[in-house]
């Protein structure tokens, strides 16, 4: 299930990609399918270690092409060990509403991103977010979780007083929106409840046959209800 746009990023081979906060790597993974030398860097070696083993049986199978290489780094995403300029594509998606210091991180992913490339930030949006919050404490109110909620405008501010340029935005997940409710409702940890289960079949049914009635009702809500906002900027070329 994925929340960023690739054909938005020009994403292909040789492509020099990281998907900082990457988590269990299906944004790394869509970008090793396509060609690009890709790192996913995250600072939870656990899911690093499965992102890896992951990464090497795509290449076994020969899900990607010849050239494309992979790697699955831990790190700090506030000091990122790369020098400036070093990618094509900066990826952070679902991340900074974890982070406490959310300016030093976007400062890091615009200084590592060279310039002429792009960058993709997703984050929950307000609305859905704001409605889970106030069902639910345990929703956010736990170590690692969500210590802020964004407006899109604010996020927008943040990375554009780098000096980038925003492209484009959209949202996404609209479906995934009422199951977090519906969670937030009766227990974020209630996973055997009758109804959450019905919707989890649902969200399933929809992410592996990806049938026409589920796609098109994601697609007309997404600009109502989606649960992640999406924004693309550019990093203008020296003058």
């Amino acid at each position: 299930m994925l929340t960023v746009d690739f054909d938005r990023l020009g994403v292909g081979t040789g492509t020099k990609v990281i998907d900082v906060g990457c988590g269990a790597g299906r944004h790394t993974f869509e970008a090793f399918r396509r060609g690009a030398d890709v790192i996913g860097f995250d600072q939870n070696a656990s899911d690093l270690n499965d992102v890896d083993e992951i990464l090497q049986a795509m290449k076994q199978q020969g899900e990607v092409p010849a050239s494309a290489s992979a790697e699955a780094v831990k790190g700090d995403a506030l000091d990122l060990p790369y020098p400036d300029g070093s990618f094509d594509c900066v990826i952070a998606s679902e991340i900074l509403e974890h982070v406490p210091e959310d300016d030093r991180a976007i400062a890091e992913l615009v200084r590592v991103l060279k310039p002429g490339g792009h960058l993709a930030i997703t984050v929950p949006r307000w609305l859905p977010e704001r409605i889970c919050w106030a069902l639910s404490d345990s929703y956010h109110a736990n170590e690692g979780g969500h210590i802020r909620i964004y407006r899109a405008h604010e996020l927008r501010d943040k990375v554009v007083a780098h000096g980038l340029r925003l492209t484009h935005s959209h949202h996404a997940h609209a479906l995934h929106s009422p199951y977090w409710w519906l969670k937030c409702a009766v227990g974020t940890e209630n996973n055997d409840h009758p109804a959450v289960g019905a919707y989890h079949k649902l969200l399933v049914w929809d992410m592996v046959d990806q049938p026409w009635l589920t796609r098109t009702a994601e697609s007309l809500l997404n600009p109502v209800i989606g649960k992640s906002v999406a924004l693309y900027f550019d990093k203008p070329r020296s003058s």
